[in-house]
């Protein structure tokens, strides 16, 4: 079915490569971005869950 509708698009084959460049290059920018990331940022990041904010105000009513 899909075929047809590919048969007649106008340079179909550059678009799966367009794919896979824009998926590779998010993908080595996050990996960079993991990489240089600081370890003190991660610990924070990590902990954050498990700490209580004291301007959290929720009352029972």
């Amino acid at each position: 079915m899909f075929k047809h509708y590919f048969e007649r698009v106008y340079n179909v084959e550059v678009w799966p490569i367009i794919s896979l460049v824009i998926f590779f290059t998010f993908f080595v920018g996050l990996l960079w971005y993991v990489w240089k990331m600081s370890s003190s940022h991660v610990d924070k990041m990590k902990n954050m869950p498990l700490e209580e904010d004291p301007n959290d105000d929720f009352e029972d009513n």
